[in-house]
């Protein structure tokens, strides 16, 4: 016998809820704004949880609603205008370079929803060009463009010492696996 619909959404959302409120924090850069988005990422899982059952990868559907929902959100103009708090978000006590995160982490912020988007899921999730195309909804061109202008725009707001993934490297690893796939000769 298998559990009810009902019963399979509640055990995988509690389940996920804390992956979840991690990728919105990354994203929304405080806590009470990653909660508004688990949220409605949850609400709108909800709804298409047959949808989300059925796809190969169910955490990926998840993140890619996640994702959207805070795109979509970022381009109404409340968002623009509204500020839940002044404080920066929680920080474990713990991290070994404290100032560089802060300076990290503010350069991200300065970043267009999309290209923080992009950068969360290239080298955050660890996803691919494909994967993270599929996940944002576009084409990868549009994903190697983004990460590129993303990283140029922090290499330029954090200066020439700042230590991020090589572009080429990135790229290298996609080709590579592109050359790998079948068909290619």
């Amino acid at each position: 016998m298998t559990a009810p619909p009902d019963d399979e959404f509640a055990a995988y959302a509690a389940a996920s809820i804390p992956s979840l409120r991690r990728l919105a924090l990354l994203l929304c850069r405080d806590w009470h704004g990653a909660d508004d988005l688990v949220q409605a990422t949850l609400a709108k899982l909800c709804l298409h949880w047959h949808r989300a059952v059925a796809a190969d990868n169910t955490d990926a559907y998840v993140r890619a609603i996640l994702v959207r929902e805070f795109v979509r959100g970022r381009r109404a103009a409340w968002s623009r205008r509204v500020s839940i708090t002044d404080r920066p978000p929680e920080l474990p006590a713990t991290a070994p370079d404290l100032d560089s995160l802060l300076d990290l982490q503010a350069a991200l912020v300065s970043l267009a929803p999309r290209q923080r988007a992009v950068l969360v899921l290239r080298y955050y999730c660890d996803l691919d060009v494909n994967q993270s195309a599929q996940v944002l909804g576009c084409a990868p061109g549009t994903v190697k463009s983004q990460t590129s202008k993303a990283l140029a725009a922090l290499r330029q707001i954090l200066g020439p010492d700042s230590h991020f993934p090589a572009e080429s490297a990135s790229n290298a690893r996609d080709s590579r696996s592109a050359k790998e796939a079948p068909g290619h000769a």
